[in-house]
C-alpha cells in the first residue's frame, strides 16, 4: 500500500477546456477559412448543402488546428500517513494569451517526472496540448514527449482506457463513470458542450475555470474509484490559488 501511495503521488491530474481560434468564422485568415471548409466536408453529419463555416462556432474547438486551450486544470494528491488522509491538491492555469498559459503549463510539467491523467487524454487532452504548444512555439515539455519512445515509457494514464479493459468499442463519458461510483457531477452548471458560448459570447471565463476544476477533481476520483481498497479513505481537497490571472473578466 505504501508503494501504491508513492506512485500516486507522481501523478498529474490533468483536464483542458477549448474554444474556437475566434468567435466568427469570417474572423479567421484566409488560409484557415479555407482549410476549415475541407475539413467540415469531412465531419458534417447532414447530407445535405451546409453553408461553408456553418459548423465552425460548435465544431472548430475540438480541432487544434482551429481551436485554442482556454485553461487547463491540474491536480495531484499528497498522503498525509500521520493523519491517515489524502490531499488533493488543484488550481487552474487561464491566461488571455495561450502562449503564456501553456508556457506557466509547461512549467509545472518540467519541475518532476510527472505520471499525466486524463479522462480521454491520449486522443484528446495531450494531442491538443502538444499540437497548440507546436504552433505557440512553446517546446513541449517531457512528459508529453513520446516521439521515439517505446510504449512502456510513455507515462500517461487514461482513466477511458482503464475502464475499457481492452475492448476497444466501448467508450464512457466521464459523467457516467461519475455517476457509476456516486461521484459528485461536475456538470452542474456547465457541460462541454456549452463552453465555446460562455468563452465567447457570455465572457465568463470563471465559469468554465470552475467547470475545469470539477473535471479533474472527477477524474481524479474516478482513478481512486478503480481502487477499491481506498474507499473508506478521508479525501481533502485544497484548491490553490488560479494562476496567473491575466484575464478579463
Amino acid at each position: 500500500m505504501a508503494n501504491f501511495f508513492d506512485q500516486l503521488g507522481d501523478i498529474l491530474f490533468l483536464d483542458i477546456e477549448t474554444a474556437s481560434l475566434t468567435e466568427k468564422f469570417e474572423d479567421l485568415s484566409p488560409r484557415l477559412k479555407d482549410e476549415w471548409i475541407k475539413k467540415e466536408k469531412l465531419i458534417q453529419t447532414d447530407h445535405g448543402k451546409v453553408e461553408p463555416g456553418a459548423l465552425y462556432f460548435d465544431k472548430a474547438g475540438i480541432h487544434a488546428e482551429f481551436g485554442q486551450v482556454i485553461c487547463v486544470g491540474v491536480g495531484y494528491f499528497q498522503w498525509k500517513k500521520k493523519d491517515k488522509k489524502l490531499v488533493f491538491r488543484s488550481k487552474v492555469f487561464s491566461n488571455d494569451d495561450e502562449r503564456e498559459l501553456l508556457l506557466s503549463l509547461n512549467g509545472l510539467l518540467e519541475k518532476k517526472k510527472w505520471v499525466l491523467c486524463a479522462h480521454n487524454g491520449k486522443e484528446f487532452d495531450f494531442p491538443f496540448l502538444c499540437r497548440r504548444m507546436l504552433v505557440q512555439g512553446v517546446s513541449l515539455p517531457e512528459p508529453l514527449q513520446i516521439a521515439g519512445k517505446k510504449p512502456w515509457e510513455v507515462r500517461h494514464l487514461d482513466t477511458l482506457e482503464l475502464w475499457k479493459f481492452g475492448d476497444y468499442k466501448h467508450y464512457t463519458r466521464l459523467e457516467l463513470l461519475a455517476a457509476v461510483f456516486g461521484i459528485p457531477t461536475s456538470k452542474e452548471d456547465l457541460d462541454g458542450s456549452q463552453v465555446n458560448t460562455t468563452f465567447h459570447l457570455e465572457k465568463d471565463i470563471n465559469r468554465i475555470k470552475t467547470y475545469c476544476r470539477k473535471d479533474v477533481e472527477v477524474t481524479a476520483r474516478v482513478y481512486l474509484a478503480m481502487h477499491p481498497q481506498l474507499d473508506e479513505m478521508e479525501i481533502e481537497m485544497v484548491h490553490l490559488e488560479d494562476s496567473p490571472k491575466h484575464h478579463k473578466d
